[in-house]
């Protein structure tokens, strides 16, 4: 059993040494992380396989290469992101000098979820570590495979007063989020983020929140058509469409629909062949409570492409499904799986209507070679973040911050903005003592008034 109680103190205590402070100790520790994946990758796959069903190629490279990418880049940039930065001084403060100093939190707790169990762990740990603090992790209990290889690799390679993995389900939780965490990170559902945050206020830690929502594709007049539909279904499969950012439903130009069906039909079957269900590398839904809810989606409209499931191995083919109601219970929530409704749409500015139904979402994805709808789609829609003519791919960039807005989450990570998510930037004014200016000091007459108000005006 794990001793929560008794792992706060001591990584309490070894924060307070100053240990995690040392740019060595952080480079080191990234260092036998990395080596550490790298050891156990057969086993990471091997979870992968066994909890969604995920190929080796997709768990390389949707999970682990992805870890890998984001460890390294905290190690090549480490020195400098961790450097104080020299800023100009006000002239009623001269003379001085001021600083930014980047300086860890503390202690950090990163919950993390079951359909990227490994990257959406490990990511955030890379940066947490790199910013020099001390962090519990609690994996998804729902992807039980991953998670043992997470607890045995954190096992292996850190001390547990510097990081520990805390498994278990939502007993475990419940216990954490009792302790005055420093700072919190946490990675799944609105429902339960909003629970994490009310946990966190009691003791005003800050938080960062990933969540998700409804993100739309947009397939307009101009677009590629066939390169659009063959990029929005290689997001769509990602996972079995469990995905976070996946495209969660298709606004389509009435021009090309017809188009679009066609396309989907034909890349589903070159991706996955005529039985994707039948596919070894196709994934599957993780459980049999999410199956069932996915099945029930199938009822909500008309089946335009797919449509066939699989009750032994719990999948269901990518299916495009015609929708013209926004009432229907698909277009209420989060669809997280291979599902993907499609409405049409004559104007723009209807699908624009339609996406502000709805709250605002961690994805948008639009397919257009119109610069005025580009031009829209960047800035007059507010999401987390998304991309023009592809789908997914702005994960994969280290130098683009993601996360979420409103609804979706708040703060983000990756790269230099994972580093500073970590981080807490003190200011430090450095003033001299061979001069000391006495326009300041009491009793303040019309002479010192003036220069007072020449210096701050």
């Amino acid at each position: 059993m794990v001793k929560i109680d008794e792992l706060y103190q001591q990584q309490g205590e070894y924060f307070l040494s100053g240990e995690t402070f040392h740019i060595d100790h952080r480079k080191k520790a990234l260092q036998q992380l990395r080596q550490s994946i790298l050891r156990h990758q057969t086993d990471i796959e091997s979870a992968l396989q066994l909890d969604l069903g995920k190929s080796k190629a997709e768990a390389y490279m949707t999970e682990i290469g992805m870890t890998l990418s984001a460890i390294r880049h905290q190690l090549t940039h480490l020195k400098k992101y961790s450097k104080p930065r020299r800023v100009c001084t006000a002239i009623s403060s001269f003379p001085s000098k001021g600083y930014i100093v980047p300086e860890p939190y503390g202690r950090v707790l990163i919950m993390s979820p079951w359909n990227y169990p490994f990257l959406l762990c490990m990511d955030p740990l890379a940066s947490a570590i790199a910013a020099g603090n001390c962090v519990m992790v609690k994996p998804a209990n729902t992807s039980k495979h991953t998670s043992m290889v997470i607890a045995r690799i954190i096992a292996e390679t850190f001390p547990p007063q510097h990081v520990a993995c805390i498994p278990g389900g939502s007993e475990n939780c419940n216990q954490l989020l009792n302790h005055r965490f420093d700072y919190i990170f946490y990675t799944g559902s609105p429902r339960v983020g909003k629970l994490v945050m009310e946990k966190a206020s009691h003791f005003l830690t800050p938080v960062t929140l990933e969540l998700g929502g409804k993100s739309p594709c947009i397939i307009d007049s101009t677009a590629n058509v066939d390169l659009a539909v063959k990029r929005m279904l290689f997001g769509k499969s990602l996972n079995a469409g469990q995905t976070c950012v996946a495209p969660d439903y298709l606004l389509v130009q009435s021009s090309v629909k017809e188009k679009v069906i066609e396309r989907f039909n034909y890349y589903s079957k070159k991706f996955w062949g005529k039985h994707p269900t039948d596919n070894p590398n196709y994934p599957r839904i993780i459980n049999q409570h999410h199956y069932e809810r996915l099945l029930a989606y199938l009822s909500n409209g008309d089946i335009l492409c797919g449509g066939d499931y699989d009750n032994q191995r719990l999948k269901i083919e990518p299916t495009l499904l015609g929708v013209s109601d926004y009432a229907a219970p698909v277009m209420q929530e989060e669809i997280f799986g291979p599902i993907l409704p499609l409405i049409e749409f004559n104007l723009l500015e209807d699908a624009i209507n339609c996406i502000r139904q709805y709250e605002k979402p961690l994805a948008l994805y639009l397919f257009s070679n119109s610069p005025h709808a580009q031009q829209l789609f960047a800035q007059q829609i507010p999401f987390g973040g998304g991309c023009i003519n592809d789908t997914i791919m702005h994960l994969s960039e280290e130098n683009l911050p993601f996360g979420g807005v409103g609804n979706s989450g708040m703060g983000c990570y990756h790269g230099k903005a994972g580093f500073d998510t970590f981080t807490h930037y003190k200011s430090v004014l450095k003033r001299g003592t061979w001069m000391d200016p006495a326009f300041r000091y009491q009793p303040i007459g019309n002479l010192k008034m003036w220069l007072v108000s020449k210096f701050l005006r």
